[in-house]
């Protein structure tokens, strides 16, 4: 525990010292700047009223843990949602969320911080979304012996559970009275260090993505910029996945098909790095929060809250990550039933990625003259696009309603 927690604190001075010139570090450090107080303030309007805490890491484990808060909220409306995020990319695009009563950052994981944190808020329950043990706190639900579950996980082989040096987050774990996991390899690797009180229910993720589908509501200017042409979206991108698609959107050459670029990050740097990339490969672009033009050819989709719904327009989608720490959200594409490609081999720690590729219902590709072949034999093979079609139609039904089996299973008194 010593080493976890020097661990820890270096890593808080380091985000601090990089808040100096880093954005998301400077949101990290000054959305956690006096939380007591802050804390303190916004429990005092339903200090006695029951809460469950809901934790997730970021803003792909919120769209998981959507569907499991707003199944509560519905079927138990006595319960208040005080739901924290690590990260900045998570709070500041779920901070307005009108199904949570409190949302904050969670506090660095230091002891006095997690034992204040369990006094002020003294959650009647606790979920923890797919990732994020930290030590501190668990130790805390489990002292305050506050009934936590663990939602939407998936354990490998490389985890630290799981090797020599993992001791303390192996204990770590008997904070969860019951540990929700994606698949069976999670549920027998926890078996191995001695947990059996694991069910194996899937990913939530599954109902968010279906949810979206089934409540779609029109984009009228993707509608415009579409007409009557083929459509391919590039969600998530980062620079390199945007170096990738434009070559191989070049190398397509077909004037019937339009490409929508919705970029990871919307910041004026990011999109002027974006149109200089358009502009020295002689694309003629548009950005949409400049109004649509149907002469281009290129929409640069520079919004929040909008790609999943964008994505019931196009023909074939790329989603963005691979070039950096892993993709983003596949089922978000792929509930449309259309061919889904990304960047990268390193695709394994990703369950719905390593079902799709085996299915050929995904595609995971090296350069850019990979991604115009995949595209191209879309467009050309009637036969092709019907057979992803019904493989992600059987997909979909296999694996969703899984939010109605967790709640089936946890005990809320």
């Amino acid at each position: 525990m010593f080493l976890y927690n020097l661990v820890v604190l270096m890593y808080g001075l380091v985000i601090r010292m990089a808040s100096v010139k880093n954005p998301k570090a400077k949101l990290w450090v000054s959305g956690r700047k006096n939380w007591r107080t802050t804390l303190e303030e916004k429990i005092s309007k339903i200090k006695n009223e029951k809460k469950i805490w809901v934790h997730c890491a970021s803003l792909g484990e919120f769209e998981q843990g959507r569907p499991l808060i707003e199944a509560i909220r519905k079927k138990y409306p006595k319960y208040k949602i005080v739901l924290t995020f690590f990260s900045p990319s998570g709070f500041e695009a779920s901070k307005n969320y009108s199904y949570a009563e409190i949302i904050a950052y969670l506090p660095l994981d230091t002891k006095r911080n997690a034992d204040d944190f369990m006094t002020i808020v003294k959650p009647h329950m606790a979920i923890f979304i797919k990732y994020e043990f930290w030590i501190n706190f668990l130790n805390a639900l489990k002292s305050s012996h506050t009934p936590s579950y663990l939602v939407s996980a998936v354990f490998k082989d490389h985890h630290p559970f799981f090797k020599w040096y993992g001791k303390i987050f192996v204990r770590s774990l008997e904070a969860f009275k019951v540990l929700f996991v994606q698949d069976k390899h999670s549920k027998e690797l926890l078996k191995g260090i001695g947990y059996n009180n694991v069910e194996i229910c899937g990913d939530t993720r599954f109902d968010r993505v279906l949810e979206v589908k089934e409540k779609f509501e029109a984009i009228p200017e993707l509608e415009k910029f579409k007409g009557s042409c083929k459509l391919i979206l590039g969600g998530s991108t980062w620079p390199g996945d945007e170096d990738l698609i434009i070559e191989a959107f070049k190398k397509l050459g077909q004037p019937e098909v339009k490409l929508v670029i919705a970029p990871h990050e919307i910041d004026k740097n990011s999109i002027d790095g974006l149109r200089e990339k358009l502009e020295t490969n002689g694309l003629n672009y548009c950005v949409f929060t400049e109004g649509i033009e149907t002469n281009c050819n290129v929409l640069i989709l520079n919004t929040m809250g909008m790609l999943s719904r964008s994505y019931a327009y196009a023909n074939m989608a790329y989603v963005g990550g691979g070039f950096n720490e892993g993709i983003h959200n596949i089922l978000e594409p792929a509930v449309y039933h259309i061919p889904v490609a990304f960047f990268g081999s390193d695709f394994h720690k990703f369950n719905e990625a390593v079902d799709l590729v085996q299915l050929q219902g995904a595609f995971n590709v090296l350069n850019a003259e990979e991604l115009r072949k995949r595209w191209e034999k879309v467009l050309k093979d009637t036969s092709e696009k019907e057979r992803i079609s019904f493989v992600l139609q059987e997909y979909f039904a296999a694996n969703g309603n899984v939010t109605s089996k967790v709640m089936s299973i946890i005990d809320f008194g």
